[in-house]
């Protein structure tokens, strides 16, 4: 866990320590369970998405990674444009996207998602591509054992060829030698006489 999701950041500002219980998504803050309270009453955030901090804990990296704030303008993102497929802030809006009609409020953008068939049909294509994955990663595995297990196999196919020809060689080295010492014997023979 980190230490921004661990502490309140709120009783940070004001140098305490107090475990967070909740993760607000619009303010990207923890908060524990008094700041949760004093943060659900206010009129500006009573409206914020807020998570129990072990279901934001859950989220994978890539998620947690996605910003919630317009880098340019260091604002909110509310609206998406459809025809440039991206989130804008107010100022975004104004500046770039004054022109377009395909703009829609992100809270009415995605309010639904869970439910929707997409959502329904995405959800099981990751199931099925994870199950795949683990079929292929023991496929991959079960490929490697039975590559260690020819090695093995070849290398005392190895093995034992090394010892034939060895063997082979002993006796031809053998079979050289009782020639030579009877073809000395018969010289020394020869030469006696």
């Amino acid at each position: 866990m980190s230490e921004s999701t661990a502490l309140c950041s709120v009783c940070g500002r004001r140098h305490l320590s107090k475990s967070s219980i909740v993760w607000c998504v619009d303010c990207c803050e923890g908060l524990c369970l008094d700041c949760k309270e004093h943060h659900s009453l206010l009129k500006a955030t009573r409206n914020h998405n807020i998570i129990s901090i072990t279901e934001y804990q859950q989220l994978p990296r890539n998620v947690l990674d996605i910003s919630q704030h317009c880098t340019k303008h260091d604002e909110i993102f509310q609206t998406f444009c459809k025809k440039h497929d991206c989130p804008c802030c107010r100022k975004c809006v104004i500046e770039t996207h004054n022109n377009c009609i395909d703009l829609i409020a992100i809270e009415d953008y995605t309010k639904d998602v869970k439910s929707s068939v997409r959502y329904n049909e995405l959800e099981e294509m990751l199931n099925e591509m994870a199950e795949n994955i683990k079929k292929i990663r023991l496929n991959r595995q079960e490929n490697m054992a039975s590559l260690k297990k020819e090695r093995k196999r070849i290398e005392q196919d190895i093995d034992q060829m090394r010892i034939q020809f060895v063997n082979h060689l002993d006796k031809l080295q053998a079979d050289v030698i009782q020639d030579l010492y009877a073809k000395e014997a018969n010289e020394i023979k020869r030469c006696k006489k």
